[in-house]
């Protein structure tokens, strides 16, 4: 749908009338420009407006179908299409969220079509209207306008990513191991998602700054969105490296635990076999067994103490086990 359309003269908002009539009087006036702003368009709203802005049909396909690769491509004409991926970081679950938004830069006109919630294009066309020496750049202005607001975007994400990253650092190496391999492979998706945004979009803008389409005074706009650009790939790859190795770290820590436990259990398994090896032996039903029937007189009295031995044997036996797995570290 439409969400939004003006005519920008003078660095002016002016109401929108008919689109062909406008772009008649743009065009001969060499003055101004024509921005409309679409929200998940369908086919037939496109109906509407590409035939009066001689829009490529292969670029419509692509903007009708959506989920296209970051790209710049120019047409015959001099029109020009722009897809990128723009992202929005959700504070209370740490998501990084995908959608979309693409131009089509001509003559007098800029269409924005724009895809799912993250960036919304209302503040990115509130500010061009309060910078009227931006403004007169016409539709490329509009362009450098919206590329700025989604790589910023990809900047601040990458600085929540940082954060993320550090936590979970130090969740992993602290002594009670507070995270779990589900947030690290998880935060390891939210990077690969910026990193499936960012990372197209470097040879395009590489390919639009060294074309000789943009302006001459542009040139020092766009090169500062692609550093920007370059610095967040740069950083995202590195995250991706670095997880990889904190969960390599975190598993390693795992096994070492498990090993430790089974260990400790191998230990007191020993220990309590001992007396259960000696109770089975004694337990079976034999008459003459070796101190079964062994006794000291004491006065008039006869005191079997066979039961009492046996008894000490396995209590010293287990103490015995027990200071020497503890000397070897299994306790």
């Amino acid at each position: 749908m439409i969400v939004d359309q003006a005519v920008y003269r003078d660095g002016k908002r002016l109401p929108c009338g008919d689109l062909s009539d406008e772009l008649d009087l743009l065009r001969a006036d060499s003055t101004g420009f024509l921005w409309i702003g679409l929200k998940d368009p369908t086919a037939e709203e496109f109906d509407l407006v590409k035939d009066e802005l001689g829009l490529h049909p292969l670029a419509v396909e692509d903007a009708v179908t959506g989920n296209q690769r970051p790209k710049i491509e120019r047409y015959e004409g001099g029109n020009v299409f722009v897809a990128m991926k723009t992202l929005s970081y959700i504070e209370a679950t740490s998501d990084v969220e995908t959608g979309e938004v693409m131009l089509f830069i001509g003559e007098r006109f800029a269409l924005t079509v724009r895809r799912g919630e993250p960036t919304p294009l209302a503040p990115v066309r509130a500010a061009l209207e309060h910078a009227p020496q931006l403004m007169e750049h016409g539709p490329v202005a509009v362009l450098y306008s919206v590329m700025d607001a989604v790589v910023d975007n990809y900047v601040r994400i990458d600085d929540e990513l940082t954060e993320d990253l550090d936590q979970i650092e130090r969740d992993v190496f602290s002594a009670d191991r507070a995270t779990n391999v589900q947030t690290i492979y998880s935060l390891k998706r939210e990077v690969l998602e910026t990193r499936r945004a960012a990372q197209p979009l470097v040879e395009p803008l590489t390919k639009l700054l060294r074309g000789e389409w943009l302006p001459t005074e542009a040139v020092p706009f766009f090169r500062d969105i692609n550093d920007h650009l370059l610095r967040v790939v740069d950083h995202v790859e590195s995250y991706d490296r670095l997880l990889t190795d904190v969960l390599n770290a975190h598993l390693a820590q795992v096994s070492v635990q498990q090993n430790n436990d089974m260990r400790k259990i191998s230990a007191w398994v020993a220990i309590a076999a001992l007396p259960t090896m000696i109770a089975g032996i004694y337990g079976m039903n034999f008459h003459y067994m070796p101190e079964l029937e062994a006794s000291v007189h004491v006065g008039s009295h006869e005191v079997y103490y066979g039961y009492f031995v046996v008894l000490a044997v396995i209590v010293l036996a287990c103490v015995t086990l027990y200071r020497a797995f503890k000397r070897s570290g299994w306790l």
